[in-house]
C-alpha cells in the first residue's frame, strides 16, 4: 500500500527521506522475522497471526494520525514491518502445514488441489498469496491517491477495515498441532535442526546469495524506477500500476517455476537471476531514456525475477527444513529477501554520485555474481550423489 502513498509525502519530505519511509519497513520486518517464526513454532501459527494484524492496524493508525511527521511516519512504518515480520515466517509455514494435511486427506485445498497436489503446492499458495498482497496493494491505494480526497487518511482506514475484515477468517482458520520436540518424527533429530539447516552446501551456495534478489528486483521496479522515469499527471496511479504490473508478472511465471523445478531445481534460480541481470540494464536503459513503454517492458522482467526467485527459495528452503525448523527457516529466508528494500535508497544515494543508469548497470554485475554461484550449486551435488 505504502508504495502509492509515498507519493503524498513528496512535496514535504526529500528523496532520501521518501525512500527510506520505503525501506524502514524492513528494520521492523528483518527481527521480527527472525524472532516471531520460533515463537509460533511454540504457540501457534494463529496466535502470532492474530497478533500481527492487529499491530498492522495500529501501525496504520500511527501514521493516519502523524499529520505528515517523517518521525511519527516512520515509527508507523516500523510497526507495519514488525507486523509483516511477525506473519511471513508463520503464514508460510501454516499455508504448507494446511497443504500437506489436504493432501495426505486426499479432500485437497483452495484450488482443488488433492492427493496429487506436489510437495511444493506450499511454497507456490504462500508466494502468491504474498506476491498478490504486495500487486493489488499498489495499485488500490494508486487510485485512492489519484482519485479520492485526502488520501493520506482514506487510504489507512481502508487498511484497517481491511484487517477488521480478516481477523475472524483467521480466528475460524484450521491449525496443525505440531509435536513437540523430542516426540517422534523428524523433530527430534538434530540434523533438522534450524542451523544444520542453513549452513548447508546448498542452502548457502543456492538461496543465500540469490534472495536479496528476489525484493531487490522488485522494489527497483515498483520504488525507484517509478521516481526516476517521468510519469506526469498520474504519478500516485501510474506507479501502482508499474508496481502491480511487476508483481502481476510476479505471479504469473511462479507455476513455470514450479513445473521447471521438479525436472531441475537450479532451473528456476538460473532463470531468475538472468532476469535481473536483463531487468537492471533495461532499468539502466529506462531511466536513461525516460521511455515510459520501456519501464512496463522492464517492470515485466524484474518482476519475472522476483517470482521465480521467491517460488524457488520458498521450495528449496521448506524440502532442506524439519516440521521444527521450517518457520525459522523460512524467517531466515524473508529476512536475506528483504536485504533488497535497501536496493531503492541505495540507487538513490549512490545515483546522486555517478547516476542512477551508472548504479543500475553495477547493480547488472553483482548479479552475474550470484548467477555464478547457482552455476555451481547443483553439479557439485550431482557429484556427490554419483560418489555415493
Amino acid at each position: 500500500m505504502f508504495a502509492s502513498v509515498l507519493q503524498v509525502y513528496r512535496g514535504n519530505l526529500d528523496g532520501s527521506q521518501v525512500n527510506g519511509l520505503f525501506g524502514a519497513y524492513a528494520l521492523g520486518l528483518v527481527p521480527a522475522l527472525l524472532v516471531m517464526a520460533g515463537v509460533s513454532d511454540r504457540l501457534g501459527r494463529r496466535r502470532v497471526l492474530l497478533a500481527a494484524l492487529a499491530l498492522s492496524a495500529l501501525g496504520s493508525l500511527v501514521i493516519l494520525v502523524s499529520g505528515g511527521a517523517f518521525g511519527t511516519i516512520l515509527a508507523g512504518r516500523i510497526l507495519v514491518g514488525v507486523s509483516a515480520g511477525s506473519a511471513f515466517g508463520p503464514g508460510t509455514a501454516w499455508i504448507r502445514e494446511l497443504s500437506e494435511a489436504g493432501r495426505a486427506a486426499g479432500t485437497g485445498t483452495a484450488g482443488g488441489a488433492g492427493a496429487g497436489a506436489g510437495a511444493g503446492a506450499g511454497a507456490r499458495r504462500s508466494a502468491v498469496a504474498l506476491t498478490a498482497g504486495f500487486a493489488v496493494g499498489p495499485l488500490l491505494s494508486g487510485v485512492i491517491v489519484q482519485w479520492l480526497p485526502a488520501p493520506e487518511i482514506s487510504a489507512y482506514l481502508v487498511h484497517i477495515a481491511l484487517v477488521a475484515v480478516t481477523l475472524p477468517v483467521v480466528w475460524r482458520a484450521p491449525e496443525r498441532v505440531l509435536p513437540a520436540a523430542g516426540q517422534g518424527g523428524r523433530s527430534s533429530d538434530p540434523g533438522d535442526g534450524p542451523v544444520r539447516v542453513l549452513t548447508t552446501r546448498l542452502f548457502l551456495t543456492a538461496v543465500l546469495p540469490t534472495a536479496p534478489w528476489v525484493f531487490g528486483a522488485a522494489t527497483v521496479s515498483l520504488a525507484a524506477l517509478p521516481v526516476l522515469v517521468p510519469l506526469g499527471g498520474y504519478g500516485a496511479v501510474g506507479g501502482g500500476v508499474v508496481a502491480a504490473v511487476t508483481l502481476g508478472s510476479g505471479i504469473a511465471v511462479q507455476p513455470w517455476a514450479r513445473r521447471r523445478s521438479r525436472r531441475s531445481p537450479a532451473a528456476p534460480f538460473r532463470a531468475g537471476m538472468a532476469s535481473v541481470v536483463v531487468g537492471l540494464l533495461a532499468a539502466a536503459l529506462t531511466v536513461a531514456t525516460g521511455s515510459r513503454v520501456l519501464l512496463l517492458a522492464t517492470a515485466v522482467v524484474l518482476g519475472s525475477a522476483y517470482g521465480l526467485l521467491l517460488v524457488s527459495g520458498l521450495q528449496l528452503a521448506e524440502s532442506l527444513a524439519g516440521p521444527r525448523s521450517m518457520s525459522t527457516v523460512i524467517a531466515v529466508f524473508y529476512s536475506l529477501t528483504y536485504v533488497g528494500f535497501a536496493f531503492p535508497v541505495l540507487v538513490q544515494v549512490l545515483g546522486g554520485l555517478w547516476g542512477p543508469a551508472s548504479v543500475l548497470v553495477a547493480g547488472s554485475v553483482l548479479a552475474v555474481g550470484s548467477l555464478a554461484t547457482t552455476l555451481l550449486a547443483w553439479p557439485l551435488r550431482r557429484a556427490s550423489r554419483s560418489r555415493a
